[in-house]
Order: structure tokens, then C-alpha cells, then sequence
């Protein structure tokens, strides 16, 4: 979609004549198929054509060519208050902007118990929107946009203004709708949803879709790129490993792993299946390709979500490597108890030069081992984390 285009065409309603210049394309060649129940997140960096992107699908703005087609109703959350009169109440609002989205007075008559209850903002429901925290607005404009299940819903980052307690409730509801068979489509940069809710991800850069894929490899893609656009000669490579994990590698390769064990402190033998809260040991062997200033180990833990179990390196903990000659070799050894629920848990590392990947990146591989949690021993419990708790009972005898 070319904004200059557009400016053009404006002139020549006046008879003003515009010379020819460079267009600014917001989106280009982006091509892509949403089926029935599916969700799919945009994501990239700010500016990258994704908010355009949702514009063009919920028909506020016109592609200058090519064309977008919607099956079903749609459901959308582009701006904040967007169809909301600040000096009308919450409940008043719900009327205007409900009747704008094609609802009758009846039907929004009825809805509005569960409108009122879903957004909880109490007496303020009675109040103009003027006095509203962007909180309060996301939670009423939420409310609204679904209250009725649509064939599709688009969110455009609106959550991100709500407490992690609303996000959580409005991210049940988008899972509840998908479940239901709503299709989804939104922007978020909370890449943790996007593992959890998403099918599919597509990464938008410079207008164009550049990737389109699983959620756990486009996600990795994207942290890749970021550090990529950061460091001169970085490569970025990605494959699937035999247990179906997104091993992504990315890095100039001045330092490299030349090996990653999980070990038996005890025995000294590699380890593929940990028992619960088993003492074990991560070893990584780094040789240095080139010369650099100062390195800098991470290590993190994901589960078979991609959530990010623990992190930690070594500028946290201030053993910070300093003048690491060239073909200079480097241990590092991670002890910890393995105080992991049962499941299966991948190690991801990288070689840095500061506290985060796009501070020179030397090495950078998510899920570069896996590994296998079980319970032998303890009692049966839920969850990712095992919590050396213990229940005391004690049964109090009524008298008489």
C-alpha cells in the first residue's frame, strides 16, 4: 500500500500538479491464507506495516493493490477508545459504539449485564469515559468487541494498557472463542501468548511478511534478527532436532560452543532423563575464533511450550570473561538441582559480550539440548516446578 498514492490523488481533486518521488510502500507482497479456528499473531518491530496490515483486513483503510476477502463477522480492537465519546458514560458508550459495530438497542440491552460484569470497573460504568485510565478504556472496549463470539476477532496490542489480571481473563476469552472455531488474528509483543494461543506467526519487517511459520520458530527468527540487525556478519540458521524442538543459531561465530553436556555430578555421564530435584551439571566448552574484549555466558531453561522456566549469565552473577585471546579455550559448568515438574525441557545458550544477545553476539542457539524430567521418587504433583513442600494433618477429636 503506497501512501504517496494517495497524497497524489488528493492533489489532482485541486488541479495541483505533483511531481513524481520516491513512494513509501507500508506494506508490500504480503499474501496470506486465515483459516477456521486458526490464530495467527503478527509480529515484528514497531513500524513494520503490522497495524496496516489489521486496517486493511477490517476494512478501515483500502489496499492500493491486490485485494482482502472476509468470510463471517468480524470482531476488532485496533485503537484505544476508538468509537467511545469521552464525556458519555461507560454505559452510554456501550450503546453508541455497540450500535456503530451494527447491534441493536435490544440486543445491547441484553448484553449489557455481562458486558458491565466481564469488565469490571465497578461504578465507574456510570462515569464518563474522561475519567478512565487507559485500563479502564481496554477493559470496556474488550468487553464490547466480544461479547458476542465473531467468526473473527483482530486485536491490535489494546491489551497490552490492562493488569496482568484482565490480559489474563481476555486471554481465556481468545482461547475460549478459538475453541469454539473463531479464527484470530492480532499484534502483540507479548511473545510468551504467542507460543501459548498462536498456530501459526507471521514476522513483518519493512512491510513485507518475511516469515510465516510455527510460533516457537518465528518467534526464535525474530529474536535472531533483532540481534542481527544490532551486529555486522551475523548469521541466522534454524532447524527442527529429532524430538521436534526449534533449534535456532545465530551469531558471528568469534566464540562457539564447542561442546554442551548435561551431566552426573556423581558418575560424570551424560544425561537425556533427569529425575526430579537430581543435582546436575551443565558443562559448556567455548573456543575463541577471534580475539574479544569480554564474554559473557547465558543459559536458559524452556519448557515444551518455549515459556522460559529460569535464566541467568554470567554478568549477572559478575564472572564477566575479560581479553579472551584468539583459539583460547573456556569452561563453563552450571550446577543446579533439577527442581522441574515432569515433562521434557530444553538448555539455550549464548556467547554474548553484554548482559543481553543484541550486545554482540558471538553464538546464540535456542534449544540446543533436550532433556527428559521424571518422578521417581516423590509424591505425584502438577505443574513445571517442583516445590519440596510437605502437609501436616492433625485431626482434632470433638469432645462431648
Amino acid at each position: 500500500m503506497s501512501h504517496n498514492s494517495e497524497f497524489k490523488r488528493f492533489a489532482n481533486w485541486f488541479g495541483a500538479s505533483v511531481k513524481p518521488s520516491s513512494e513509501f510502500w507500508a506494506l508490500r507482497e504480503v499474501s496470506f491464507v486465515l483459516n477456521k479456528g486458526e490464530a495467527v499473531a503478527l509480529i515484528g518491530q514497531n513500524g513494520a506495516g503490522k497495524s496496516t496490515l489489521l486496517k486493511l483486513v477490517t476494512g478501515t483503510i483500502r489496499p492500493t493493490t491486490g485485494r482482502v476477502v472476509c468470510h463471517g463477522r468480524i470482531s476488532a480492537l485496533l485503537e484505544l477508545g476508538l468509537g467511545f465519546n469521552l464525556e458519555l458514560t461507560g454505559r452510554q458508550n456501550v450503546y453508541q459504539a455497540g450500535g456503530l459495530m451494527g447491534y441493536s438497542g435490544g440486543t445491547l440491552m441484553r448484553l449489557l449485564p455481562a458486558i458491565e460484569d466481564f469488565a469490571e470497573i465497578g461504578a465507574f460504568f456510570d462515569q464518563p469515559l474522561r475519567t478512565y485510565s487507559s485500563g479502564m478504556q481496554a477493559r470496556l472496549a474488550f468487553s464490547l468487541a466480544t461479547a458476542v463470539q465473531p467468526d473473527l476477532l483482530i486485536v491490535d496490542e489494546i491489551l497490552s494498557v490492562g493488569d496482568s489480571y484482565f490480559q489474563h481473563k481476555s486471554f481465556s476469552r481468545i482461547r475460549e472463542f478459538k475453541e469454539n472455531g473463531a479464527s484470530i488474528l492480532f499484534v502483540t509483543h507479548g511473545m510468551s501468548e504467542v507460543r501459548t494461543i498462536c498456530d501459526r506467526a507471521i514476522l513483518i519487517d519493512k512491510g513485507r511478511a518475511i516469515k510465516d511459520g510455527f510460533p516457537d520458530e518465528v518467534v526464535d527468527f525474530y529474536n535472531a534478527m533483532i540481534a542481527e540487525k544490532e551486529n555486522a556478519k551475523l548469521t541466522i540458521e534454524q532447524r527442527r532436532n529429532k524430538q521436534g524442538w526449534a533449534v535456532t543459531r545465530s551469531g558471528t561465530k568469534k566464540v562457539v560452543a564447542e561442546s554442551v553436556l548435561l551431566l552426573d555430578p556423581k558418575t560424570g555421564g551424560s544425561l537425556a532423563v533427569v529425575d526430579v530435584a537430581q543435582p546436575v551439571l551443565l558443562k559448556i566448552l567455548v573456543k575463541a575464533n577471534d580475539k574479544v574484549d569480554r564474554l559473557v555466558l547465558g543459559v536458559m531453561l524452556r519448557d515444551r511450550m518455549g515459556h522460559i522456566v529460569w535464566g541467568c549469565n554470567t554478568a549477572y552473577t559478575k564472572q564477566i570473561v575479560d581479553e579472551v585471546r584468539v583459539d583460547e579455550e573456556i569452561e563453563f559448568v552450571v550446577s543446579f538441582d533439577c527442581n522441574l515438574g515432569p515433562g521434557s525441557y530444553s538448555v539455550t545458550y549464548a556467547l554474548v559480550q553484554g548482559e543481553s544477545h543484541v550486545d554482540g553476539n558471538f553464538e546464540w542457539v535456542d534449544n540446543h539440548l533436550v532433556f527428559d524430567v521424571v518422578n521417581f521418587n516423590r509424591p505425584k504433583f502438577i505443574g513445571t516446578n517442583y516445590v519440596n513442600a510437605t502437609f501436616s494433618v492433625d485431626r482434632i477429636i470433638a469432645h462431648g
